[in-house]
């Protein structure tokens, strides 16, 4: 057999016979390399597939050991690196050695001649005949298979060439072409191709017969519904289960769902729509989440509430410390629950300063409930679509927080906390506490619409619990749907009781350490309150009792078996305290006044001063006075000016004077109207020079012709006043009956002088 060296180049799934004509593209380096040597050898190539075609460099062990000796006719520059190649095929070779050299791969063959040539032309022409009928059948189940060098062949009548072109031109996988390349025998070469001839009509005659079938209940348009039915004929003729449809599973879990048949007629609609939709529709997928919203929503689902008073009563006590009317208003609605096995829903507002437990006092009323707690945070929100969802025709549309809220609970009958409700603020994509009207409505929500549901849910079993810190941002008409509780500052006492029972309990496990590994004192605990977190709530004192256990955890990591903390540790392990008692703010002092502020956080004092200067008769106020404070200034100066006579000033001594009004730290905004009787008092000190007692604190506000109004806040003011040291406060005369329902915890140690009138104010305050 004849033998020669040539360049290899290898093929990726294009099979090229003897005697057969093919174009195909090179990019791969070696390939490129290959045509060059090919070039310079007389044309001449070897073309060998590859076993597996995706493999990007291929090795020896990677090839076939039979191709075809090809003669290049034509290679053209197709761009980016590309030859197109047009090529001849010879004759059949086997590699026999291989070498890689500069980049190119060359390799030494052998051709293969063939052998069992038909011996007569009559066998010859029946072999002919019979491929050339195999083809025209073939031909008929698929249009435009003949291309002109298979027409030429069988025109020719060139046995050879027909048996190449077939081979060629015939669409089976290329580990059977490579079969019939190597094959040496003419006649079972033959055999091999009519066998495979037959099989592939068959097939053609199968998939004609399907598509017909497909054809009569699809669109033609539809090609991706066409995949789907003929997949689902072909199930059907091979006798397998036919596959459930998303479609029927959505409508055997509506069949399930309990809900009214408002909203099964509204699922099962939309399950049709999604039916007919193809896959490939934007619109298909948003259907389809529709549709799974609808479906996990807890139409008609409810959990048992709790019901035992004694249980609720204990879970509260063990949760909370004090907070009696709030545990009162709860075991009140539970025995409501207990007598009418319905009842009216509650919708409460737990109103006060930050770290007071408003939102663990929610989860503690759904565990005495037995009820779902789902926790909504609405600080910040701005949008509408937040509360009432998003039309589902838009992209991203998505149901509401209150919806997603029922959603994730599982059943319609959660505690549901709408947590900062203060906080919710408006743009131009809508009023978001307007849209909280039907929400918290008692008449309204029994039929909420949810934008995306598009459906009525009812929200009339949810029990709503609502936060804030300030209740003035809360609409009127918002804030009449709900139940008002307070939730005030805590006394020392209080504060020190929380921390016994639960806050050091939680930061000793949080820590990993036990008690007999730390322990901390009822004097160190005292001290934390009085000197280390003066604040409305318990977050800081919580957080500082942190502290001190990640100290004790870091000792006894560091060898020591048991810390004991005491108080005269605690300037080492958290610095200096940052409150001290202000002595020395409690002598007489002359136009300076202590008043009674309340804020959001809780209550505070502040120092009122006012400095009296020769000048035109001009008043400064300074302290980041809103305009109700700045107001309440002019009318006490307004005031004094009527008493001045009684004091001796002459009458022309505030054309001459200018006065300066301020309240320290200028950087905090102050507003109210609480501080009235206090900044007319501080102008009548400055001028007539009579000292104010440093002991007294004050709140109220001042008329123009000295009547004393009530004001709000005044446990926060009381409590404030108590941290501070002072002995006695003026509190107005019509808040009485606030003071009488405070606990005597937070009004003992304080004298309280109740006031009508400035001229009582000045009676007591001023320094005789």
């Amino acid at each position: 057999m004849k033998k020669q060296i040539l360049p290899l180049l290898a093929l990726r799934g294009k099979m090229v016979y003897p005697n057969t004509s093919v174009y195909f593209e090179v990019s791969r380096p070696k390939s490129m390399a290959a045509l060059e040597q090919a070039v310079n050898h007389e044309q001449q190539i070897f073309l060998v597939n590859q076993i597996d075609p995706s493999i990007d460099k291929p090795d020896q062990e990677d090839l076939y050991t039979v191709g075809t000796i090809a003669k290049i006719l034509q290679m053209v520059k197709a761009g980016q690196g590309v030859l197109r190649v047009f090529v001849e095929g010879q004759t059949r070779a086997r590699i026999s050695s291989y070498t890689e050299v500069d980049g190119c791969v060359k390799v030494e063959v052998e051709e293969l001649p063939y052998t069992g040539y038909p011996e007569t032309p009559v066998e010859e022409e029946a072999f002919f005949r019979m491929l050339e009928e195999g083809a025209e059948e073939f031909s008929e189940k698929n249009p435009g298979f003949f291309a002109p060098q298979l027409q030429k062949a069988i025109d020719e009548r060139d046995l050879r060439s027909l048996v190449s072109e077939l081979a060629s031109q015939l669409p089976f996988e290329l580990g059977k072409k490579q079969q019939i390349l190597e094959e040496s025998d003419i006649k079972q070469q033959i055999q091999s191709l009519l066998a495979i001839l037959t099989e592939e009509v068959e097939i053609s005659i199968i998939r004609n017969e399907l598509a017909e079938k497909v054809k009569k209940n699809v669109d033609k348009n539809q090609k991706d519904y066409l995949l789907r039915e003929q997949q689902k004929v072909i199930r059907e003729e091979l006798g397998e289960e036919d596959i459930v449809s998303e479609a029927d599973e959505y409508l055997e879990k509506c069949e399930k769902l309990k809900a009214s048949k408002e909203v099964k007629d509204k699922i099962k609609k939309e399950i049709k729509r999604y039916k007919k939709m193809p896959p490939i529709a934007a619109e298909s997928t948003m259907t389809k989440n529709y549709i799974e919203t609808m479906l996990e929503m807890p139409w008609n689902k409810v959990s048992r509430d709790s019901k035992s008073l004694e249980k609720a009563m204990k879970i509260l006590e063990e949760d909370h410390y004090g907070l009696k009317k709030v545990k009162e208003r709860i075991l009140d609605y539970l025995a409501v629950r207990f007598l009418t096995k319905k009842g009216e829903t509650p919708i409460l507002c737990l109103v006060g300063p930050p770290g007071t437990g408003k939102t663990s006092i929610a989860r503690s009323i759904a565990r005495a409930l037995n009820k779902k707690y789902v926790r909504i945070s609405l600080g910040g929100v701005r949008d509408e679509a937040e509360i009432r969802g998003h039309r589902k025709t838009y992209v991203g549309a998505m149901p509401g927080r209150i919806a997603e809220g029922i959603r994730q609970a599982g059943v319609k009958n959660p505690v549901m906390l709408l947590d900062e409700v203060d906080k919710v603020s408006s743009d131009y994509k809508g009023d978001t506490a307007s849209a909280l009207l039907e929400v918290l409505d008692g008449e309204q929500n029994i039929n909420f619409r949810d934008h995306y549901l598009e459906v009525p849910m009812d929200l009339s079993e949810v029990f709503f619990i609502a936060t804030a810190n300030d209740l003035s941002p809360i609409p009127k008409p918002l804030l009449d749907r709900m139940e008002i509780i307070e939730l005030s500052s805590y006394t020392e006492n209080e504060k020190f009781h929380i921390a016994e029972n639960y806050l050091i309990k939680k930061q000793r496990k949080l820590s990993g350490l036990t008690k007999k590994q730390v322990s901390i004192s009822e004097e160190v605990v005292r001290e934390v309150i009085h000197s280390y977190t003066r604040e409305a709530g318990v977050r800081n004192l919580e957080r500082t009792i942190g502290q001190l256990m990640h100290k004790a955890a870091r000792k006894i990591v560091e060898g020591e078996k048991e810390v004991d903390i005491k108080k005269k540790s605690l300037k080492e392990l958290l610095g200096p305290a940052p409150f001290e008692d202000e002595d020395e703010n409690l002598k007489p002092q002359i136009g300076v006044v202590r008043g009674l502020a309340w804020t959001s956080v809780g209550g505070d004092t502040l120092s009122i001063e006012v400095n009296v200067m020769p000048g035109k008769g001009k008043m400064e106020l300074t302290g980041c006075m809103g305009d109700v404070m700045k107001e309440s200034a002019q009318i006490g100066l307004s005031y004094v000016r009527s008493i001045a006579e009684s004091y001796g000033i002459d009458s022309g001594y505030f054309e001459k004077h200018d006065i300066h009004l301020h309240i320290p730290e200028g950087a905090v905004p102050k507003d109210g109207p609480s501080a009235g009787i206090t900044m007319a008092l501080a102008i009548l000190s400055a001028i007539t020079e009579i000292p104010v007692r440093g002991d007294i604190a004050m709140t109220g506000e001042i008329t123009l012709r000295g009547k004393v109004l009530p004001i709000g806040g005044l446990k926060e003011k009381l409590l404030a006043a108590k941290t501070v040291g002072v002995k006695e406060v003026l509190v107005p005369a019509r808040n009485k009956r606030n003071v009488a329902e405070l606990d005597e915890e937070i009004i003992s140690g304080l004298k309280i002088t109740y006031v009508e009138e400035m001229n009582e104010v000045i009676k007591h305050a001023l320094k005789k």
